[in-house]
């Protein structure tokens, strides 16, 4: 395998009142085309701004992330912008779909941001609901729908522009265990066969299972595991 993303001396850090918070000093970090890795930690330990980071949504005060050996970090924020709607798709534990759209619109939103046509958008929200099994719930909009069904449309809008990254955010912390089960499945499912590098954060074991490798974050430092075959 190679480096999809490489980060070199990454340094963080927060302002809160008169108190400067380091989140991290020198870290330094790869993640492999193909991998699904897990993070877990206590809150507070970073993984969010890990993800952040990872998705371009935030800068290092120091140090390198290179995708595929770009350097993000030093994009100007219109190219930060292009480069992650072509790369990066994002799920939240909270789904984050607009609830006066249909799932097919909630899909089709990172689309507004390319040049495709009307077309081939409608043919690529057709395509990432038939890979999340919601083919039937296409005119549904989210109150209309479960919340396993809401994440899985929300799994199509992150796999729609069709990324190499997608960045889990407690995908399954608002969901029963059989739901989330199902969720981290079809999680599997894309790394597995359709090669998507994944990153998620969770503070389920459990969850954490499904991945191939666990990261364990505590006070800014990473201890690492492998998990599945």
């Amino acid at each position: 395998m190679t480096d999809l993303i490489h980060l070199t001396d990454v340094e963080k850090s927060y302002v809160r009142g008169k108190e400067r918070i380091a989140i991290f000093d020198k870290l330094s970090l790869r993640f492999e085309q193909g991998d699904f890795v897990a993070v877990m930690g206590p809150s507070g330990s970073g993984k969010t701004t890990l993800l952040n980071l990872l998705g371009g949504t935030d800068r290092p005060d120091k140090g390198a992330i290179e995708f595929e050996g770009q350097r993000i970090d030093k994009l100007s924020e219109g190219q930060l912008t292009a480069w992650r709607a072509a790369n990066v798709g994002f799920i939240f534990q909270f789904y984050n779909l607009m609830p006066i759209l249909t799932a097919a619109q909630n899909v089709e939103l990172p689309l507004l941001l390319t040049r495709l046509s009307p077309a081939r958008r409608r043919e690529n929200v057709a395509t990432a609901l038939k890979v999340v099994g919601l083919e039937d719930r296409v005119r549904h909009r989210p109150r209309e729908m479960s919340g396993g069904q809401q994440q899985r449309v929300a799994i199509a809008r992150a796999i729609v522009a069709d990324p190499k990254l997608l960045l889990c955010d407690e995908p399954t912390g608002d969901l029963d265990r059989a739901t989330a089960d199902e969720i981290l499945s079809m999680l599997q499912v894309l790394n597995r066969d359709l090669g998507k590098t994944i990153v998620m954060v969770t503070h389920d074991a459990e969850a954490a299972k499904y991945a191939k490798r666990l990261l364990h974050l505590d006070k800014g430092r990473f201890d690492e595991r492998e998990l599945a075959a």
